[in-house]
This record gives C-alpha cells, structure tokens and sequence, in this order.
C-alpha cells in the first residue's frame, strides 16, 4: 500500500470515526474496540464506510437514518446487539422513547409479532438502563367479565 493511499484510508477512518462519536457516544466506540479485537478490517470499514460515508450524508438527518435503520434491524431479526446499540444512538440523536416505541410497533405488520416484540424487549433493556420506564399509558383495558 503507498503511503498516499495509507494516508488516504487513515483520513477516512479519521473522519468516519468524528461522524460516529457525533452520533453513537460512547455506544458506538464500544462496538468498534470489540470488533478490532476480532477483526480490525470489518471496524474500519464500519467506520471509514458505514459513518464516513454513509452517516455522513446530508440527505437524512441522523434522526432519520436511525428509524431506518431501527426498522431494518427488527425486519432482519437476530441483530439484537446491533439493535441495543442503535437505540442508544436513537436517543443520542433526539429521538424519544415514545417514537421509538412506535417505530418499533409499525414493524409488526411488515415483519411479524415476534421480530417486533424482539425489537421491543431490546428497547426495554436500553430504556430500563437508563432510567426511561415506565413509557405511561396501558397495554390492555379492564375488561368487564359479564
């Protein structure tokens, strides 16, 4: 590798990683050291691609790019780490609990009760962690047996 393009990939890294830390905390930085510790190329593109590139357009505003990306993860189903970590990054970027909540519930009729429910407990966790439940209101009415 020439030392231009050593450099070059350096400076994407550098700059995928300033888009992470805006967005993802210290969430995101966690991920990227425990994947270097197994596979260094896949953290750096994560970094140099998925947030240099990708994050760092101006088409979508971080708050957008997470309901996607919430969405995409439930539909996936078994993306649970990822999910915890994009829900971190869901509030980091000002989406609340609430339209979290709902986001996750709009999957359901696309993807099924189970990925949702999957996707919702992974919020729970995130919510619970940091002091964010309960939401309010009430899953089911009194029902009157007569």
């Amino acid at each position: 590798m020439s030392d231009e393009t050593s450099e070059a990939r350096q400076r994407r890294f550098e700059h995928g990683m300033r888009v992470l830390n805006e967005i993802d905390g210290e969430a995101g930085g966690r991920l990227i050291d425990t994947l270097s510790a197994i596979s260094p190329e896949l953290a750096h593109q994560i970094v140099a691609w998925g947030f240099g590139e990708m994050y760092a357009r101006p088409q979508l505003a971080p708050r957008d790019r997470q309901l996607v990306t919430l969405g995409m993860l439930t539909a996936l189903g078994g993306c649970e780490p990822e999910l915890e970590v994009h829900v971190e990054t869901s509030l980091q970027v000002g989406l609340g609990p609430a339209q979290i909540v709902e986001a996750l519930l709009h999957t359901a009729p696309y993807c099924g009760f189970p990925r949702a429910i999957n996707a919702t407990m992974v919020a729970r966790k995130v919510f619970s962690a940091r002091g964010l439940l309960p939401l309010g209101g009430k899953a089911r009415e009194a029902v009157d047996p007569m």
